[in-house]
């Protein structure tokens, strides 16, 4: 859809949030006058009053929301709530701030990465590869800056990480990314086939698509895309031995990559992989992986206090991405600390995992602690379990049981909604009750067109 399409029409936002915010003021750039209507919670929109605006704080209702031809809603509303799809029988269109930048942009050059883990990570090292190469790339997208803050950006390769939420409203792309796929968000999607299906949206919206090579499930289920490529298989980019490899060829070492841990270096060879699809020399680009930074909260290194080191990875929100965070540090030297809001995932799999070989102890908090606690117990899993309500509890507990020059990880394996607004609030509070200036560790490097 493009904003042409708008003119005329009863036109809603719904959302205050940044993408919301964003949408509010393309349509006021690209169709001054027009009449908007913003639906938001009480007191979200105080600043946004303007003549051209009417601000409801309130929910909609399928009554509210059929008063319009389109609503531009936010990537965290779900498209199966049941007031949208009445709206939606009712002959009302929903559209969202991706649709509308792809539909004024359908000649960009693209590269869409989602994947339930590594996205941000993979998305990030693409633009600062593709940018160490000379190429002026445009980073953007759910990992912080929405696509219409850049509507009218002048850039060579844009690089558009999407959520679940985001990647039906994509396309077209030159290239889709899928990192990985595990069960995320079913609170937004309503059940694991729907979030998979979901994600999976990406594939028909992509000319060539790069998927992970060691995901089966995965690859059965994207088997059938006709020009589908992979990473992480030995005739590509791929890790082997503490080393990356571009088939035969050993040519950077994962030790010397800034992001601890296996995932991390197929991450890598991700971005290595999509920079050779789009036509850039990926084996030039080798040594500005040394460069590359963490992203906050995400096996974020934040430094040493009380003789141990701790790790920020808040953006954790599946026993799998706890797991791989786990993988990336020496277990028995380890504190872990898990748990957050309950989306009822299944944690047996993560227990059993860590039965041969359990980190030195588990300090598990939040409103899904009874439920992660049973799976360790059932599973027999032989190191210290600590219960704690929240998470500032946590952090005490988990420094009295950290060894000396060992590791406090903050991991958790689930969202933060149970405590905190978000997961960089999460972040932000594991930092400063460990002593840490939380402000410091906020920022993502690279955003926007460079």
């Amino acid at each position: 859809m493009k904003f042409a399409a708008l003119e005329g029409q009863r036109v809603a936002v719904w959302g205050a949030g940044r993408e919301g915010r964003a949408a509010l003021a393309a349509l006021r750039q690209r169709l001054p006058g027009q009449a908007l209507t913003l639906f938001c919670r009480e007191g979200e929109a105080d600043d946004l009053a303007a003549t051209d605006l009417t601000v409801c704080g309130e929910a909609p209702d399928a009554q509210a929301l059929s008063a319009f031809d389109v609503v531009i809603k936010s990537p965290g509303i779900s498209a199966y709530k049941p007031e949208l799809l009445a709206a939606q029988a009712q002959g009302t269109t929903f559209t969202s701030g991706t649709a509308l930048w792809f539909g004024e942009r359908p000649d960009a050059r693209v590269i869409g990465v989602t994947g339930t883990k590594g996205k941000s990570t993979v998305s990030a090292l693409l633009a600062h590869l593709a940018r160490s190469l000379g190429v002026r790339t445009a980073l953007a997208g759910n990992i912080g800056l929405p696509l219409l803050e850049l509507l009218d950006g002048d850039a060579a390769l844009w690089v558009v990480e999407l959520s679940s939420f985001q990647t039906g409203e994509a396309g077209p792309l030159e290239l889709g990314v899928i990192t990985s796929l595990y069960e995320e968000h079913l609170d937004w999607h309503g059940s694991r086939e729907r979030y998979v299906a979901d994600k999976l949206k990406l594939a028909d919206a992509a000319r060539t698509l790069l998927v992970n090579g060691t995901q089966p499930d995965l690859l059965a289920r994207t088997a059938v895309h006709p020009q589908r490529i992979v990473f992480g298989a030995v005739d590509g980019w791929h890790v082997a031995d503490g080393g990356l490899y571009r088939g035969a060829s050993r040519l950077f070492e994962v030790a010397d990559l800034p992001l601890p841990g296996v995932h991390n270096a197929l991450n890598a060879c991700a971005a290595l992989t999509a920079l050779e699809q789009m036509g850039l020399d990926a084996e030039a680009a080798l040594p500005a992986l040394r460069t590359f930074h963490a992203l906050p909260h995400r096996l974020q290194p934040l430094g040493e206090r009380d003789g141990h080191r701790w790790i920020n990875d808040s953006i954790s929100t599946t026993p799998q991405a706890a797991l791989a965070a786990l993988d990336s540090l020496p277990r028995a030297q380890t504190v872990l600390v898990l748990g957050g809001h309950d989306r009822g995932l299944d944690w047996r799999g993560f227990a059993e995992a860590l039965r041969e070989r359990p980190p030195h102890a588990l300090v598990v908090q939040g409103a899904n602690r009874a439920r992660v606690l049973d799976a360790l117990r059932t599973a027999g899993c032989a190191t210290t379990l600590i219960e704690t309500d929240t998470l500032d509890a946590a952090i005490a507990r988990a420094r009295e049981a950290a060894p000396p020059e060992g590791v406090v990880l903050l991991s958790p394996g689930a969202p933060s909604f149970d405590q905190f607004r978000d997961y960089t609030e999460r972040g932000r509070r594991f930092a400063a009750r460990a002593g840490f200036d939380a402000a410091r560790i906020a920022s993502i490097e690279g955003l926007g067109i460079a």
